[in-house]
């Protein structure tokens, strides 16, 4: 039976880490997050963002902006934002309605306050290896795979999806610990040879449980990004209960990535207060 990661355990004692480090510093990391539209997933994520900023002593800012807002009107309140001594970081809360591009809100957030780092500048810096911060759900899987002892470099690891949200930045971490990655998607043809031959499988497909247990190499390590609802239930993109039975360590669905995705948030938060207010920057 495969070891649970508990995203939720380790994400405590991140926070508890964070909330210390910030006190030592003197320092109050201020946090916006950017609403547009009130779809009820982004709100319930946006009100967890919240919370835990308060958890950890932050200063917060939430900004909840009609769905037929003008993306000129969102990118005069990044504006504004970018210049506020109070934000360090910020986050503009996916997906935005039609009409606005969402990349273009992301690009409008200075580099030095892209705490989720999806900004061209910040992608660009992670493909070279130059990055402060990385994405926080990548940065989370790679603090998971840590937490549980296993040594990267050498493995095997394949990421299922390519967005530049998780399956493209995971892939670069995981190489930047010398593992050799294959990236499978929609048009990979055999999907089992390529998931069966993992030792790290990092799945964020968005498809409710489509790897099953004869996808999975014996022992493997495997990381489930997706969250879909099956009529009342949560369940990942991951077969839960068959894949535990031959995985070396699985995340469950809900309480893995997503706990793990807030606690880096908080992280990136005071690592851009740390740079933006030395006597340097």
């Amino acid at each position: 039976m495969a070891q649970i990661i508990d995203g939720n355990r380790i994400a405590r004692s991140i926070r508890s880490q964070i909330r210390r480090q910030a006190k030592q510093l003197g320092l109050t990391p201020g946090l916006a997050v950017v609403q547009i539209g009130s779809d009820p997933s982004s709100t319930i994520y946006v009100n967890h963002k919240e919370k835990d900023c308060h958890r950890v002593n932050f200063y917060s800012e939430v900004h909840r902006l009609p769905a037929d807002i003008n993306q000129n009107d969102v990118l005069d309140l990044i504006a504004g934002l970018n210049q506020s001594d109070k934000i360090d970081g910020i986050i503009t809360q996916m997906p935005t309605p039609e009409h606005i591009d969402g990349q273009t809100v992301i690009n409008a957030i200075k580099p030095g306050k892209d705490v989720d780092a999806l900004g061209t500048i910040s992608q660009g810096n992670l493909l070279i290896g130059r990055h402060q911060i990385a994405p926080c759900t990548p940065t989370g899987i790679i603090r998971l795979i840590d937490e549980i002892g296993v040594k990267v470099e050498g493995k095997r690891a394949v990421c299922l999806g390519r967005s530049t949200l998780v399956g493209k930045p995971i892939g670069l971490l995981l190489m930047e610990r010398q593992a050799t990655i294959t990236y499978c998607h929609s048009r990979t043809v055999d999907l089992t040879a390529e998931t069966s031959q993992a030792d790290i499988l990092v799945v964020a497909a968005g498809r409710p449980q489509m790897i099953t247990a004869e996808m999975i190499k014996p022992g493997a390590v495997v990381i489930d990004v997706g969250i879909n609802r099956v009529g009342t239930e949560l369940v990942g993109d991951v077969d839960f209960e068959a894949v535990s039975a031959v995985a070396g360590a699985i995340t469950p669905v809900p309480g893995g990535v997503g706990p793990m995705t807030r606690a880096i948030l908080l992280e990136n938060t005071l690592k851009l207060a740390v740079e933006n207010r030395s006597p340097a920057s």
